[in-house]
């Protein structure tokens, strides 16, 4: 058991140092606190909670002896997705839910509903409360019909099903 707390400690050294060397060019040990080193091996230790070491990598962060590349270019987010309504969707008591249940996209994005179910869905726009807003409302989609809406507003949308009104759905637009 002490071994593995000295594995873990220098594991967690290791990592320290490791984020700290993520600085713009480049950084020595030196740069690296002797308390931030302590936090580590107390960590690995299993002397101090994972709050507090991740308060060390916090500081480390805003007093920027950890500096984050910013020029790492960003994923990009979807601009055209598709949700599905899947094969069961209508059975109360069954798991066939939206897919994906809560869709990212980015600003601009379109999203295409795709009813694979053996049976009519629609898609309405709701509130907060549940009631349906006009936002977005498709008309009753057979299988194998589609709908699609372009969201232009950051926000995040609900909707659902009114035939089966247990089939609640988000799209968060960022």
């Amino acid at each position: 058991m002490k071994r593995l707390s000295k594995t873990m400690s220098l594991l967690m050294l290791i990592f320290a140092v490791s984020i700290a060397s993520l600085s713009v060019n480049s950084a020595d040990a030196q740069a690296v606190p002797e308390w931030v080193k302590n936090t580590a091996l107390w960590y690995g230790e299993g002397i101090i909670s994972e709050g507090e070491f991740l308060n060390m990598v916090k500081f480390l962060i805003e007093n920027e002896v950890i500096v984050i590349d910013s020029g790492v270019e960003p994923i990009p987010q979807e601009v055209e997705a598709q949700i599905i309504i899947p094969n069961g969707n209508f059975d109360v008591t069954g798991a066939g839910f939206y897919s994906p249940l809560n869709l990212e996209i980015s600003v601009g994005g379109t999203v295409t509903w795709v009813n694979d179910d053996s049976v009519p869905h629609n898609i309405q726009s709701i509130d907060r409360e549940g009631k349906v807003t006009q936002l977005f409302n498709s008309p009753p989609l057979n299988t194998g019909d589609r709908f699609e809406h372009t969201f232009d507003e950051e926000g995040v949308y609900k909707y659902y099903c009114s035939f089966h009104p247990w089939r609640v759905g988000l799209v968060t637009v960022s």
